[in-house]
């Protein structure tokens, strides 16, 4: 089956939507997050467990959630998984303390876990090898467009109504994706395209959306685990991740704390640095499309410069000097973050087998949420002792160097499958 150039891409922009929805739902306790942890007497350190909680879930799930998706397809099982999440979002609204909202988070955490897995794969299968870092970039720009939107729309149904209602609102209104899906993933060739089994890995797909309808069979087992491109992506994603998760999860209490900025007022500050990670995943995708050889492949020079960025913007927020200093160094912090996930993650894809891009999909939601859980106390904890973010910021901008040249250092990793014999 063939799709056109605006079929191909009306099934990544769904898909992209599917992110955004996904992050609305999860960054409004973020957003909302001073008012929440006032009323419910939550400290720092509880706080960075509460953060924790949706991660472990996440951790725990997104393996098991790539699997499943590839059982069910992706039509089905991201619409399944939205309807639930979206469930357990609005009960975090009749949270009546700490261990009710650890709960809820944990609930969200898996039933969130499908969704970068599924999405991951509805772009993989909608673009021929050399759109897909292109692809993949979009992509990307649907989590933090969800980190935009939420502070705005929470921010000012607060201060009408309460985080109560201002957390049930933002849980409903993810329902709008049903329609947009209903309508791109439900019509064919588009349907076709979801449906049909992965192309054999010693052939390519030839033109735009181009998709071969085969059964693969006879393959020899593919363990992930053993795979060293998923390795070294999984050990760029744990180094790069925790800089990113203090922007995402921490941004309002920063400004709170560190700005006396009232709460809200927060949301008028934080969309920024979300605006500019879509930039970077856009922008460096577009880069890596460009100038991979072979195609699907990402320059090493990218990566250095992608890692620099971010480690440089996250280290020189320490020396901020006003309100909007900060959130210009954040966003220079996640331009980077940005273009290291996209590229990093279609540069992946374009070397594993394509029956396991689900699987490597969930791997990689899990590796992000493994270091959220790891940082997210560790952060909490300085800053109840300290007072500050300086050494938190300074210790997440070190940890990015090691991943950095990890990914840059691996020996053996396989040769992308569109140049492979």
């Amino acid at each position: 089956m063939t799709l056109t150039r605006s079929q191909s891409w009306s099934l990544v922009f769904a898909a992209t939507f599917t992110m955004t929805i996904s992050y609305v739902d999860r960054q409004a306790l973020a957003v909302l997050a001073p008012a929440i942890t006032r009323d419910l007497h939550i400290s720092e350190t509880r706080y960075g467990l509460l953060a924790s909680a949706f991660s472990l879930a996440y951790l725990l799930g997104a393996p098991f959630a790539g699997r499943w998706i590839d059982r069910v397809g992706v039509r089905r099982g991201l619409l399944l998984a939205v309807v639930v999440w979206t469930f357990a979002s609005a009960l975090h609204a009749f949270a009546g303390g700490f261990a009710a909202l650890v709960l809820f988070r944990v609930l969200l955490g898996f039933a969130e876990s499908p969704s970068f897995p599924g999405a991951s794969q509805a772009v993989h299968r909608a673009l021929p090898a050399a759109e897909r870092p292109r692809g993949m970039g979009v992509l990307f720009t649907g989590s933090s467009v969800g980190s935009m939107v939420a502070p705005p729309l929470t921010g000012v149904l607060m201060a009408f109504f309460g985080w109560r209602v201002a957390l049930l609102a933002a849980a409903i209104a993810g329902l709008v994706w049903v329609p947009v899906w209903l309508l791109t993933a439900w019509r064919r060739p588009m349907r076709d395209a979801l449906d049909a089994a992965p192309e054999p890995d010693d052939e390519r797909t030839v033109g735009a959306g181009a998709y071969r309808d085969a059964t693969v069979s006879g393959h020899a087992a593919w363990r992930p685990w053993r795979d060293r491109a998923v390795l070294r992506t999984l050990t760029l994603i744990v180094a790069s991740s925790p800089a990113i998760g203090l922007v995402l999860t921490w941004s309002a209490k920063y400004m709170v704390r560190t700005w006396h900025v009232p709460i809200a007022r927060a949301g008028a500050y934080i969309w920024l640095p979300p605006l500019l990670f879509d930039l970077g995943s856009v922008a460096f995708g577009d880069l890596a499309a460009r100038l991979g050889r072979p195609r699907g492949s990402t320059p090493r020079g990218l990566i250095v410069a992608s890692t620099a960025l971010a480690f440089t913007g996250t280290l020189a927020m320490v020396h901020a000097r006003t309100p909007w200093e900060a959130m210009l160094l954040a966003g220079a912090a996640m331009f980077g973050g940005g273009g290291t996930y996209a590229m990093i993650s279609s540069d992946m894809l374009a070397r594993i087998p394509a029956r396991g891009v689900s699987t490597a999909g969930g791997l990689c939601a899990s590796a992000q949420a493994l270091a959220f859980v790891v940082a997210n106390p560790l952060i909490g904890s300085s800053v109840q002792t300290r007072g500050s973010y300086g050494a938190a910021l300074l210790a997440l901008a070190a940890w990015i160097v090691p991943g950095a040249l990890a990914w840059l250092l691996w020996p053996g990793v396989p040769a992308p499958r569109s140049v492979r014999a």
